[in-house]
């Protein structure tokens, strides 16, 4: 995974006024926090990392008054209405850091013939994977799966140097069958007029 550069300016002003007036010069606020250092408030800016964002897990290099630090996203607030990004919460990680994250879940393949739905019971698996080597997604393939079948994360074939830090035996993906509408009295009645 690509590492994605941004430049972090220290924030000296709190609160809900100097929070209008960052997002209003197009920054963002955020806080980075990790391994036992106090927690660094600092304005990033807006649209590079409206941006980063887009690649999930995405590990971040920031330079903050002369000093680099790699962080990756913990949480990310956005807007309700807008869905601009109103605060970050960053977390300092090391190279060659195991981090536990999550990845999300694709599916390939088709389904048994027959009317099968398929249900996403998680959308995302819970990794552990190195920081540098954060995998964006994990697949599982659902060929010729019928109604009752089930995919347990133990099932999922994870990237080379993660591992499963969630329950092995937690149902990611199961088949179910079609259901068909009974017909009501009403409709009974249209087609015997017909």
């Amino acid at each position: 995974m690509a590492e994605v550069k941004l430049a972090a300016q220290v924030r000296t002003e709190f609160g809900k006024g100097a929070a209008r007036r960052t997002r209003r010069a197009n920054l963002v606020p955020a806080v980075v926090y990790g391994h036992g250092a106090e927690p660094v408030h600092v304005t990033l800016p807006g649209h590079e990392l409206m941006m980063a964002l887009k690649t999930a897990n995405v590990l971040i290099g920031l330079e903050i008054d002369g000093k680099d630090a790699l962080v990756i996203p913990k949480a990310v607030q956005r807007n309700p209405l807008k869905g601009d990004i109103e605060h970050v919460d960053l977390l300092t990680v090391k190279r060659g850091e195991k981090v536990n994250v999550e990845v999300a879940v694709h599916v390939e393949g088709d389904l048994a013939p027959g009317g099968n739905l398929l249900e996403y019971v998680q959308n995302t698996l819970l990794v552990e994977a190195e920081a540098t080597h954060i995998p964006e997604s994990v697949t599982v393939s659902v060929a010729g799966l019928d109604a009752g079948a089930s995919v347990l994360a133990k099932d999922i074939p994870l990237p080379k140097g993660s591992v499963l830090a969630g329950d092995e035996d937690a149902v990611v993906l199961q088949v179910v069958a079609a259901q068909a509408e009974e017909p009501t009295a009403g409709d009974e009645a249209e087609g015997a007029e017909a």
